[in-house]
């Protein structure tokens, strides 16, 4: 089977001041070796998807299973090490540690996957020359410009060899020559065992991607692929 990621019947509901189902009974296999565009408006549940297949977020309803394997949304310990070591995770906004250099960013995903500190270093080195930025490894994040933090972020995200690489927005805050090399790098790490998604407004680089989805009322919808 080339399925990696099934949903089935997959629900989510935020409860604030009223109801709000955000993602309804989704049923949707995502094959390995492709990548994935998703696009919506602003509240469509983009993100929300992109949390719940992160296991970050659970689901009110419906099941994720990965490989064949159930995931138990119970068992935060057991989910917890299965994202450090299986996914990948790109954000808009880059969500490096201010306090930290390049290198210390990327190789302190690869310490939360029970690797030791020298094979973390070495992977590091090779990821940042990789994505162009051997120059830069010793940079706070605050030394770095917004195409940069982006490669470095790229890069903390393939430190432990994920599966699966999840990106929300990951060029949303860059300008368009910068998101164009962005995006190049993160196509670029596309293999056949492995599956990228990612969340985009812009129909530029949603076009680019193996299968375009869109979701609409709710639902997941196929656009090409």
């Amino acid at each position: 089977m080339n399925n990696l990621i099934q949903l089935s019947n997959l629900n989510k509901i935020f409860v604030n001041e009223k109801k709000v189902n955000v993602l309804k009974k989704i049923n949707y296999k995502f094959k390995k070796g492709k990548i994935y565009s998703i696009m919506g408006p602003s509240g469509s549940g983009k993100s929300t998807l992109l949390n719940l297949l992160s296991l970050i977020d659970r689901p009110t309803s419906g099941s994720i299973t990965i490989e064949n394997n159930y995931v138990d949304f119970k068992d935060s310990k057991k989910n917890d090490l299965l994202r450090a070591k299986k996914i990948g995770i790109i954000y808009q906004q880059n969500n490096l540690l201010s306090d930290f250099t390049a290198i210390e960013n990327i190789y302190l995903a690869s310490l939360a996957a029970g690797n030791s500190k020298e094979t973390s270093m070495f992977k590091s080195k090779i990821l940042l020359r990789k994505v162009g930025l051997t120059s830069r490894l010793n940079h706070y994040p605050s030394q770095l410009s917004g195409g940069e933090k982006q490669r470095v972020s790229i890069a903390r995200a393939l430190i432990n060899d994920p599966q699966i690489i999840l990106a929300d927005e990951p060029t949303g805050s860059l300008d368009l020559e910068t998101a164009k090399s962005v995006f190049e790098i993160l196509k670029k790490q596309i293999n056949p065992s492995r599956l990228i998604i990612f969340a985009t407004h812009n129909r530029f680089f949603a076009d680019k991607s193996d299968c375009l989805l869109e979701i609409v009322n709710g639902n997941i919808k196929t656009i090409n692929g």
